[in-house]
């Protein structure tokens, strides 16, 4: 029987279909929040700024005495409260950050003062009214959305959240996520290794590369090449959110990490799919006691793995995690060097993506077992079956290394 692979496209709308939004929400304070996503909007509670306050150091006018001498009544510091008393003729000396009184409505700075001595100051003729002047609410105000649900925390969100007094803020529960990898051949990098076997450096990639996108995940070891084993080892696995597997999926006899899942009561979305490299793919969902485990198996080859990870793996990711950034982080760039790919099939390209700039890795012109090339690039270009190659100046759309806030995922072909 010929095997069919899915479409490429298909295969990762289909993926993200199937993956379903964790439902577990737990509170954290702001100071352990980073990375986290939002479980609920988040609105202003608190003015910002809360009072009307000054800009600048400088004078504290009324703008209809433009051109004229003023007599400093008084200095307001950041933190002082100072009541609305000028007389005709006098201003504020005001400090940044202070609170405006609301008988002035334009702040001079002291540099933009004609004449400052003897506690009084020359004004300019042309005085913008409300110049470093910062009202109330401009920023954001009470009842204002600040955050959505579904956006990621960083340092930015947390200095807002502080400015609001919010502390504590309700975050998805972190998933958690079995990483695992198949083969007897594998040694672990502490262990001797003779030249028959290889060193286990998929898990490694993978868990880091999942730590860099804010994943927490576990390395569960080595599954040895045995059905039995295999389906006992993947048993013990159903309380995790998601289980990563590399190897063992393709159409060796050997491969028995796809067959243990099914007897393990997995539903599969799709196995293969038509890309180079990459074809041997397979994602799905296991029933546990509380909803389902995603399962996602991706290929032994340590490039073609960590390639998955960011085509399928990420996004999907994401949106169980109930990230709103699901969808490949597309560019355009002028590609700078001529490669050749196959028809007939997806092909995915490294490359480096800089200032606009597109240069493919090695001319393309590298095995799917390789390891170098991937600290080598920083991007991937994805080309449709029927396209022989991209030429020098021709206009590429390049994944970045990420996945972007949108509202659906754009063409990806070239």
């Amino acid at each position: 029987m010929v095997k069919t692979f899915l479409d490429f496209d298909k295969a990762v709308s289909k993926s993200l279909d199937v993956a379903k939004t964790t439902t577990l929400i737990e509170i954290v304070n702001i100071e352990k929040s980073l990375n986290r996503v939002i479980s609920e909007d988040i609105l202003c509670v608190k003015n910002l700024p809360s009072f009307n306050n000054s800009a600048m150091d400088g004078f504290a006018i009324k703008a209809n005495d433009a051109g004229k001498t003023l007599k400093v009544k008084t200095t307001i510091f950041a933190g002082d409260n100072v009541e609305s008393s000028l007389e005709e003729g006098e201003c504020y000396k005001i400090m940044t950050g202070a609170k405006v009184p609301a008988d002035v409505d334009t702040i001079i700075p002291i540099e933009d003062i004609v004449l400052y001595q003897n506690d009084e100051i020359t004004l300019r003729n042309d005085v913008k009214k409300g110049a470093c002047l910062r009202l109330k609410g401009e920023e954001t105000s009470e009842g204002d959305l600040l955050f959505k649900k579904g956006e990621v925390v960083n340092s930015s969100k947390i200095a807002v959240l502080a400015s609001q007094g919010l502390t504590m803020i309700k975050v998805y529960k972190k998933l958690s996520i079995a990483v695992v990898s198949t083969g007897n051949e594998l040694k672990e990098p502490w262990e001797d290794a003779n030249e028959d076997e290889i060193y286990n450096c998929n898990s490694y990639a993978l868990t880091s590369l999942l730590g860099e996108k804010g994943f927490d995940s576990t390395y569960m070891g080595v599954v040895p090449d045995s059905l039995e084993e295999s389906i006992e080892f993947v048993s013990s696995l159903k309380n995790y959110d998601v289980i990563i597997t590399t190897g063992g999926i393709s159409m060796g006899d050997a491969d028995f990490v796809g067959q243990a899942f099914i007897e393990n009561g997995l539903d599969i979305a799709f196995h293969g799919v038509n890309v180079k490299p990459g074809r041997p793919i397979m994602m799905g969902t296991m029933s546990k006691y509380n909803g389902q485990t995603f399962v996602m198996c991706l290929p032994g080859n340590p490039l073609t793995a960590m390639v998955n990870m960011h085509l399928f793996a990420i996004p999907v990711l994401n949106k169980i995690q109930g990230s709103n950034y699901i969808y490949h982080d597309i560019t355009l760039a002028k590609n700078e060097e001529s490669f050749k790919t196959k028809t007939g099939r997806v092909n995915v390209v490294l490359g480096s993506c800089n200032k606009g700039e597109y240069k493919v890795t090695r001319k393309n012109k590298y095995g799917s077992g390789m390891i170098t090339v991937l600290d080598e690039s920083n991007s991937i270009v994805v080309t449709n079956e029927g396209r022989a190659g991209i030429e020098v100046g021709d206009s590429v759309k390049v994944i970045k290394f990420n996945c972007s806030y949108l509202k659906e995922q754009t063409s990806i072909f070239n």
